[in-house]
């Protein structure tokens, strides 16, 4: 069956193609023909957009969805001078650790329909939460029924039981935890930072989820710079996300690579950070993305809508590249051509903003204008 989608005040496709009065015609979950409304075929079925705004549907690149409780008290003391850290996920994993499975869950449905309703219609997690291994397969292997895009971040921090004792930690995440979680990941992710764990202790555990099947990404440069991004390329990463912390050496690494920058900016946001220079990185021709990080410690959100308003406000893009960087940059950070664009062929992955343009996401901050989402052509949200 088709679908015509017109009526439509304007439409962001992420090609070269620019309509006037632009339609499009999904079937069997895809985008069959866009163009001019005035030039459509006939389709079986008609939506009427009543002159609201289409985008490709937000790709979230990065997000720490499987846990249990929140950390507010954290936030709050953090609001009033108490320097942010990692310690406080340690909160987090005793939580998650107590959490029975439908808990978990159940928080992570809570946060895909927020993300749903945002506009968001792909969107990757990571485990992290419970640095043992039964927590962290049981985490991906929830996970992995709402999401393919699933990531092993056994190594998030050294847990409380092996202070002192990184490296063993490292053999038991490389080892033991990595044979149980690769069955349900795709991705293998490393937190390579102050207070986490350093370039060569990431080079290990990334080389060998590479070994095991799994795709490289990393944390890099959020709190300090100690080498992460030039990691980074040297495995061929699909992307380092937070870099805040860079130096001409690593844009320039960047730019030169097929790794994505994945900026998180609510996590900016909600630890009164440095944010990083997203002008610097997209001028040095660095393919970048925007993510929502949203986690219970650092970033508590999953509105896109936000995270384009801090970047367009904070970081000094465009609300173009903003959104580009959102939809097709989230995309390219998970190293998928299906999504993040509407062209004939990819997956009717769309978003419909209850505005004249695309520009409102940012230019009314803190305002849901997501009336509809849209996942291979079937209404999320209504």
């Amino acid at each position: 069956m088709s679908t015509l989608f017109n009526n439509i005040a304007s439409l962001v496709s992420n090609t070269d193609a620019h309509f006037a009065n632009p339609a499009l015609i999904v079937e069997e979950g895809k985008i069959a023909w866009i163009g001019e409304a005035s030039a459509a075929p006939a389709a079986d079925a008609r939506v009427d957009l009543q002159n609201k705004t289409v985008i490709p549907g937000f790709v979230d690149s990065h997000a720490h969805l499987m846990f249990a409780g929140d950390r507010a008290e954290e936030f709050s003391a953090r609001m009033q001078g108490q320097a942010y850290s990692a310690g406080g996920i340690k909160t987090t994993v005793a939580a998650t650790r107590e959490a029975s499975d439908a808990q978990l869950e159940a928080n992570l449905s809570r946060l895909v329909a927020e993300m749903h309703a945002s506009g968001i219609t792909t969107f990757e997690t990571k485990s992290g939460y419970g640095l043992d291994v039964e927590t962290e397969s049981r985490s991906l292997a929830i996970a992995a029924k709402h999401t393919s895009e699933t990531t092993f971040l056994g190594a998030h921090v050294v847990p409380q039981e092996f202070k002192d004792k990184s490296d063993e930690y490292v053999e038991l995440v490389k080892n033991q935890m990595l044979t149980a979680a690769a069955p349900h990941a795709k991705w293998i992710d490393v937190f390579c930072d102050r207070g986490a764990f350093n370039v060569d202790q990431a080079r290990e555990i990334l080389q060998a989820g590479i070994k095991a099947g799994l795709a490289p990404r990393i944390h890099a440069n959020q709190l300090e710079n100690i080498g992460a991004i030039q990691l980074a390329v040297e495995l061929d990463c699909a992307s380092a996300d937070h870099c805040t912390h860079l130096t001409h050496q690593d844009i320039d690494a960047l730019a030169n690579s097929n790794t994505v920058a994945t900026l998180l900016p609510g996590a900016e946001f909600s630890t009164r950070s440095r944010y990083p220079d997203a002008r610097k990185l997209i001028d040095a021709g660095v393919t970048v993305a925007l993510a929502t990080d949203c986690n219970p410690g650092s970033s508590y959100t999953t509105s896109m809508a936000f995270c384009i308003a801090l970047a367009v406000r904070e970081m000094h893009v465009s609300p173009a590249e903003a959104l580009w960087s959102a939809t097709m940059g989230g995309a390219k950070a998970l190293r998928r051509d299906d999504i993040g664009h509407l062209s004939v062929g990819a997956r009717a992955d769309f978003a419909v903003i209850d505005a004249p343009s695309y520009i409102h996401l940012a230019y009314r901050p803190g305002v849901n204008l997501i009336s509809d989402t849209y996942i291979a052509g079937r209404a999320i949200t209504k």
